[in-house]
């Protein structure tokens, strides 16, 4: 990687970062200004926060096919305008439909945002060095996230929306800003590569579909972003406070044992990781997932134990947590080395779409399981998507090259995916 390069995946992951911290002000809070301080309503709240899955799962399928066409740099800038003018939106409006209107907006610029950012890392990376790059984002987005929380909470007074109005004009500028820094980085090759891919400019996703061994990545992916980020604000959440019986406030303590799980392990484990098979990685994180869960249900039966239970609970979130730094340096790369030429765009709006629709899905299962107290069968369940981790992971390990499975151990200097792509096996029908 020449010193030009460096410096644009440094800004790139400076932006990256800012852009987390201006989230985290409004993440931990959408719900409760939109019920409690507008005086919306819990359903109405529900809705704003469905609306961002809604967006992000109209515009993802186009999004990718810009990316390769124009170029990842203005789409990312374009989203991180929709982004903000729908964050303002929140801040500034009142009414019911402007509300849900500026969620959807919000939800659809990051959505933008999430795979043009992705796309614009891997054009400034080598296979040899991807892995490092993406658990760098992932490090400081979860870091930026975290501060941005703890800043908001100082900020954030119920009885005063004007409060709230501060923490969605910090966001919006965030955003603002990560598009200045995107719009002056540099890119290594000139946007639009569709003329050296067959089939790309119109049967693009035609060729990702018979792709087996992305097609089985994707798979993979909804399972591990169901039985994990897809439970988190549901079915988890709703299990330590009515099961395992602890208090909103130790719950905010399970949740910043997640985050500090990621921001102390992910270096320390990324030497570990990065020297051995993919596939390999993904199945390990399954069978850590299938012990968190394990840790989840027995905080639920120590009711003798209270103190237990606490630590048990609050362990299955750290767990989680080092889970999630072994996938950062894994599966982004993955997905990138296996897009052919032209395609990494929606190569990475395809994976993105996969976990929109987990991230969907998983808290809706997890509500019907709250609603229904069946959460005997709800931790069999999640025990049994995370060994369903392990064994799809192995499948997708015979599926791989040795240089997409293990790029450390290749001899062949890795350069830019556009003069060297990683090899990709012939589509099947």
């Amino acid at each position: 990687m020449n010193n030009a390069t460096g410096a644009a995946l440094r800004r790139i992951q400076l932006g990256n970062a800012l852009s987390a911290f201006g989230n985290g002000f409004t993440v931990p809070f959408t719900f409760v200004y939109v019920s409690q301080v507008r005086g919306l309503g819990a359903g109405v709240a529900g809705v704003v926060l469905a609306a961002f899955a809604v967006a992000a799962l109209f515009v993802l399928p186009f999004t990718g096919r810009a990316i390769d066409r124009r170029g990842p740099v203005p789409v990312a800038v374009a989203g991180t305008v929709l982004a903000a003018a729908g964050s303002l939106g929140l801040g500034l409006s009142g009414s019911e439909a402007v509300v849900i209107a500026a969620a959807g907006a919000l939800g659809a610029g990051i959505s933008v945002v999430q795979p043009a950012l992705a796309t614009m890392i891997v054009w400034c990376s080598t296979p040899a060095t991807r892995s490092r790059a993406f658990a760098t984002q992932f490090f400081l987005a979860n870091l930026g996230l975290g501060v941005g929380g703890l800043m908001g909470g100082l900020i954030v007074d119920t009885a005063h929306a004007s409060s709230f109005i501060r923490l969605f004009a910090i966001e919006a500028a965030m955003f603002l800003v990560l598009g200045a820094v995107v719009a002056t980085v540099r890119l290594p090759r000139a946007a639009g590569a569709d003329e050296r891919v067959p089939g790309a400019s119109g049967g693009g996703w035609n060729v990702l579909l018979r792709h087996r061994a992305m097609v089985l990545l994707c798979v993979l992916g909804f399972v591990l972003f169901f039985a994990c980020y897809g439970q988190f604000e549901s079915g988890l959440s709703a299990f330590a406070v009515t099961v395992t019986r602890i208090s909103p406030a130790m719950l905010g303590v399970a949740l910043a044992a997640n985050t500090a799980a990621i921001v102390l392990a992910q270096f320390v484990v990324l030497r570990l990781v990065e020297r051995r098979r993919r596939s390999a990685v993904i199945a390990a994180v399954g069978v850590v997932w299938a012990v968190a869960w394990l840790v989840a249900g027995a905080s639920g039966l120590l009711h003798g134990h209270h103190a237990v239970a606490v630590v048990a609970i609050i362990s299955t979130y750290a767990l989680f947590g080092l889970g999630e730094a072994m996938l950062a340096p894994t599966v982004s790369p993955l997905v990138a080395d296996l897009a052919p030429e032209g395609m990494v765009g929606r190569y990475n709006a395809a994976f993105a779409l996969v976990k929109q629709l987990a991230l969907a899905i998983g808290p809706a299962v997890g509500g019907l399981v709250a609603a229904a107290r069946a959460y005997d069968v709800y931790v069999v369940l999640l025990v049994g998507c995370s060994l369903g981790v392990s064994v799809l992971a192995v499948r997708l390990g015979r599926t791989l090259t040795g240089e997409q499975d293990a790029p450390h151990r290749s001899r062949v200097v890795a350069v830019h995916p556009a003069n060297d792509p990683a090899p990709v096996p012939a589509p099947v029908a």
